[in-house]
């Protein structure tokens, strides 16, 4: 029914993008808005404070590292992008489709509130540019009209956007143009610094600032790759038109930053530099011109986030990410998503009434550090995987999302250790809420690839290792199924046996007539043993010899690395089945398997699974205890599992004659002590192992020793004597209660 459901979800999702009208090419829906994006204020305000503060050698390092970080990661984006069939969402989607929806969600949620708090602030960006130009008009006013005008475009529509955009890029060139003309007219005057003395900025007096803080200044200018990728749910062609348009414009962005540099630290000193953030302004061809470009980078950056937002919002909705989801995720007949722009228009108003997101701004800058970051991540995971899917028309070497990865770790604290620890935190947090949410999953991903592949890598390390480990053992039982009532009748009992880390093997033996039902019940109850939190597999073997099927089953196993290391059996009343459940007792004997053999009261069943005793033959004459304590390993380890699952008491019995009493206990206690089992109890009986069944404490539960060729009728009437469900248990040789 759940899968299903997915399908049909996913279904609805590729239907609405395959008939979304406006359908964007690379240079429209890639390129211009990722170069306006990047090519922001800090190009044409703070990066002569950088060259200032560093000297040009300093600054250049400073641009390379930041853009090698990006540049990396649009590398592994451009890589993804091709191996997978980008949805709706860019990075959301990218993530989500290898990591898993909750993933996805977790970084999703965070870089919609980024690209939505972004909006605020590159409105402030804009209205500061104005007020240099029109010092005399209202700061708020200038704030509502520009996002006034921004809404109402995206609103409309994207098409709107991007042909505004191109307007914009006019503007910006004709800066660029204006800077490159200066150097005509002979403001480049002045020898470059080449090593810079960091005095800071000329707002906290010039206090002394290291390189990373430079650095950290600096590195938003850089970011703003995914831009383009953004609207990947609307575009011709993502797997050709996010690299391509993206790494174009990381390129070009690159050379301009570093053109530019070498123009300030010509055209003024460094002390103008640190002291002056409107140098470039001052010194190009046409301050006018400049101006406009500011505001153009500025307005450009808004609009580009306020169309993105949206979408990033109404992939989240399109998996129902978070409660009531479905509403952001219908579009209008134009292709817009408007609930979306209404919601995140609604968010960009309340925060331009706050008047400064200063404080927040770092964390914005994290957000998407670690949306970058995982796309790295998601891309070394799916190298180191070597999967046959990883089949990427735009491969990139290993290093690159290794740095990458690094990179935005680094960066993340070098900005602010205080709010990239606070980002991680929400990402976190966010990845269990989704986690208990239970998304429904519409496609596959990689994560059962990941885990098969650290099963893979661990079991080929675990081979180098001595075969058996006694402080590495746990409860894997395969139970061979009769009927699905006999296994409803013991699930409580096998749970517990196993759990939390054991595992649960399940077998089904039917004739052919039979089988479907029987599949239908054992995958009922193995789906009620994983809610459990117990790893269950099942399958069905079509037979009409039980004991044969069970004989191949303990053969198959022998041959997994995951193999069963209990047989757990049940008895039933039926007498003319007990010779095939001896050969099956002794061929398990023979691969040195352990035996759970269970006889069920049928009064009082497992009763109020409170208690649980042990019996364990007596000692006489030496009781010496020793590492092999003979055929109670087992018994003891299992019945521990029932204490701490059931939250039980615990009785070791032995039953001796009078002049042992001390001898016993002592024994007892101390085989308690050394087993680690402090809560357990010692009990000895006097007199004969049947009188001491009848007279022993009351338990739910006995575990006894399993005898070589043991006499099923005598264990039966072992229930009626103990009044309680009986499990008579043999080691294979493998378990150690003392280890």
């Amino acid at each position: 029914m759940a899968e299903s459901s997915a399908e049909s979800l996913q279904e609805q999702v590729d239907e609405r993008e395959s008939t979304v009208q406006n359908k964007y090419g690379t240079f429209a829906g890639v390129f211009v808005p990722t170069l306006l994006t990047i090519l922001g204020v800090i190009l044409f305000v703070r990066h002569g404070w950088v060259i200032g503060n560093a000297g040009l050698l300093g600054g250049l390092g400073i641009v390379t590292i930041a853009f090698v970080i990006v540049t990396f990661t649009a590398l592994s984006m451009s890589c993804i992008t091709t191996n997978i069939r980008i949805k709706a969402g860019g990075a959301y989607s990218i993530i989500s489709q290898s990591l898993g929806l909750e993933v996805g969600g977790s970084v999703g949620i965070p870089l919609y509130l980024a690209q939505t708090f972004a909006i605020t602030m590159y409105i402030f960006g804009f209205r500061e540019g104005w007020l240099y130009i029109f010092p005399g008009h209202h700061a708020l006013i200038v704030d509502i009209t520009v996002f006034a005008l921004l809404f109402t475009v995206a609103f409309l529509s994207a098409r709107l956007a991007f042909r505004i955009q191109y307007v914009i890029l006019a503007v910006i060139i004709g800066a660029l143009l204006s800077v490159g003309a200066s150097v005509f007219f002979g403001v480049m005057e002045h020898d470059p610094q080449w090593i810079g003395e960091f005095p800071g900025a000329s707002e906290d007096n010039f206090p002394g600032v290291s390189f990373w803080v430079v650095f950290a200044v600096f590195f938003p200018a850089a970011t703003g790759i995914m831009a383009g990728a953004n609207m990947s749910g609307e575009l011709k062609d993502p797997k050709k038109s996010i690299p391509l348009g993206t790494i174009s414009a990381v390129l070009i962005c690159y050379v301009i930053y570093v053109l530019s540099a070498y123009w300030l630290s010509r055209v003024a000193t460094p002390d103008e530099l640190v002291s002056n953030y409107n140098v470039m302004i001052d010194y190009a061809f046409s301050s006018s011109a400049v101006l406009a470009g500011l505001l153009g980078a500025t307005f450009s950056s808004a609009l580009a986030s306020i169309v993105g937002a949206p979408r990033i919002l109404q992939a989240l909705g399109d998996h129902r990410i978070f409660p009531g989801g479905e509403i952001f995720s219908k579009i209008a007949g134009n292709g817009e998503p408007r609930n979306a722009i209404l919601l995140t228009g609604g968010i960009v108003i309340v925060t331009l009434m706050v008047r400064d997101l200063n404080t927040i701004a770092p964390l914005i800058t994290m957000f998407f550090l670690i949306t970058y970051m995982m796309i790295n991540l998601v891309v070394l995971i799916e190298q180191r995987m070597d999967m046959v899917s990883f089949r990427p028309t735009f491969p990139v070497p290993r290093f690159v999302p290794l740095i990458g990865t690094l990179g935005c770790l680094f960066t993340m604290f070098i900005i602010n250790a205080t709010f990239g620890l606070i980002s991680i935190a929400f990402v976190v947090a966010a990845y269990f809420y989704l986690t208990n949410r239970k998304l429904k999953v519409p496609y596959g991903d990689m994560r059962s690839g990941l885990f098969v592949s650290l099963a893979e890598w661990a079991a080929k390390r675990v081979s180098l290792l001595p075969e058996e480990n006694q402080r590495a053992w746990k409860a894997n039982l395969l139970v061979p199924v009769r009927s699905s009532r006999e296994l409803r009748g013991s699930f409580s009992l096998i749970r517990n046996l196993v759990f939390p880390k054991g595992s649960i093997k399940l077998i089904g033996i039917a004739e052919k007539m039979s089988t479907n039902k029987l599949r239908d019940d054992l995958f009922t109850l193995a789906s009620s043993f994983s809610r459990e939190n117990v790893y269950t597999r099942w399958s069905v073997i079509d037979s009409s010899n039980y004991k044969e099927a069970v004989l191949n089953s303990l053969q198959t196993f022998q041959g997994t690395f995951f193999k069963p290391n209990i047989l757990f059996l049940r008895v039933s009343n039926d007498r003319d089945k007990d010779d095939e459940l001896h050969t099956i007792i002794n061929e398990a004997r023979y691969y040195n398997m352990g035996i759970q053999l269970y006889i069920e009261d049928p009064v009082a069943q497992l009763g109020r699974q409170a208690s649980v005793n042990v019996w364990i033959r007596e000692q006489s004459p030496h009781w010496d205890l020793n590492m092999d304590l003979g055929n109670v390993d087992l018994a003891l380890l299992s019945a521990y599992k029932l204490k701490k699952n059931w939250n039980a008491d615990m009785r070791v019995i032995t039953v001796v004659e009078e002049s042992q009493v001390e001898n016993a206990y002592q024994y007892l206690e101390n085989l308690l002590d050394v087993a680690r089992l402090k809560d357990a109890s010692a009990h000895v009986e006097i007199g004969t192992f049947e009188e001491a069944l009848q007279t022993a404490p009351q338990a739910d539960v006995d575990f006894f020793g399993l005898t070589k060729d043991p006499k099923l009728d005598e264990l039966r009437s072992y229930v009626e004597l103990t009044r309680s469900a009986c499990v008579f248990v043999a080691d294979s040789g493998n378990e150690n209660i003392l280890a």
